[in-house]
């Protein structure tokens, strides 16, 4: 089985980046850090540019893509730390009026928190009405909720397709936090040489690179075969990725990094948040484990 991108692959990659860039750069992330708020405007030119639809028939007004086009729409998602309740209103697209346009915003509960409560249009994924108490998030870009009980149906955040896009989010996040740690260790010097030079540094980058790859391999391969094992495995080696590289990327900053000016500690902070989504840690594991026991006999 070959997974290596095709044309189309990489063309719909790199126009999402660069609409992320252009839509979502270090202003605009800075500016959403300091008020939380969805930019509805944003929000909508992602329904434009087809994001939400991309799983959808071409006969009901999507792109007609696959599931591995649609990761690598996340991928790009995460190394930019785009908010907002992404995966929610993708797999709404084609259930819910407007989520595939961007019109609709839907978020979804998962273990009684949901993110983005008070910005969405729609939560899926409870068993009645019940009150929203928000909570101290971690992560200035994802406010919380927890919630007693949310009218709605499935998709639920334990969703396979829900706990791979996740994956892809956090493999793009990986993937940043290495491009910053080498980056830093190119420039930043220290008696009179770049820290990149020390053996230490080093091991750090080149750490955060296999494990970057390594998920890289996994995502992709559950994106192809869409198997629930395949699924868990490549989710549990990229919040791996996410988490560790952030935090070895805070190592190459020192000090700086941990300072409200620099990017850094956004990565790590949506890392941690992420990886506490369902479909990972010990209920990602846990179904991993029965796979490969089956499969043994």
């Amino acid at each position: 089985m070959r997974f290596r991108l095709t044309d189309d692959q990489r063309a719909l990659r790199a126009g999402v980046r660069e609409v992320l860039d252009r839509r979502f750069g270090a202003d605009a992330l800075r500016a959403a850090v300091a008020k939380p708020v969805l930019d509805r405007g944003l929000w909508r030119a992602l329904g434009e540019a087809g994001f939400f639809a991309l799983r959808l028939p071409e006969a009901d007004g999507g792109v007609g893509l696959g599931l591995p086009e649609a990761v690598l729409a996340f991928e790009e998602a995460g190394r930019a730390l785009l908010p907002g309740p992404l995966i929610a209103t993708c797999l709404a697209a084609g259930t819910v009026p407007g989520a595939a346009e961007g019109e609709t915003v839907v978020a979804m509960a998962d273990g009684g928190l949901v993110e983005w409560w008070g910005a969405a249009d729609v939560v899926l994924g409870g068993d009645g009405s019940g009150a929203a108490v928000p909570m101290r998030s971690v992560d200035p870009l994802t406010p919380l909720h927890r919630v007693s009980g949310v009218s709605g149906t499935a998709p639920r955040a334990s969703d396979p397709v829900a706990s791979l896009f996740t994956a892809a989010e956090q493999l793009g996040t990986a993937a940043r936090a290495c491009e910053l740690a080498v980056g830093h260790a190119r420039t930043r010097e220290q008696f009179g040489r770049p820290i990149g030079a020390f053996q230490a540094v080093q091991h750090l980058c080149a750490e955060a690179l296999v494990r970057v790859e390594v998920a890289r391999v996994a995502v992709y391969a559950a994106s192809v075969t869409g198997d629930a094992a395949d699924i868990a495995g490549a989710r549990l080696l990229a919040d791996e990725a996410a988490v560790q590289g952030a935090r070895d990327c805070l190592q190459v900053f020192g000090g700086m990094g941990f300072t409200w000016e620099a990017e850094v500690h956004l990565l790590l902070k949506r890392a941690w948040v992420r990886a506490r989504r369902a479909g990972g840690g010990p209920q990602g594991a846990e179904l991993l484990a029965r796979e490969l026991l089956s499969g043994a006999g």
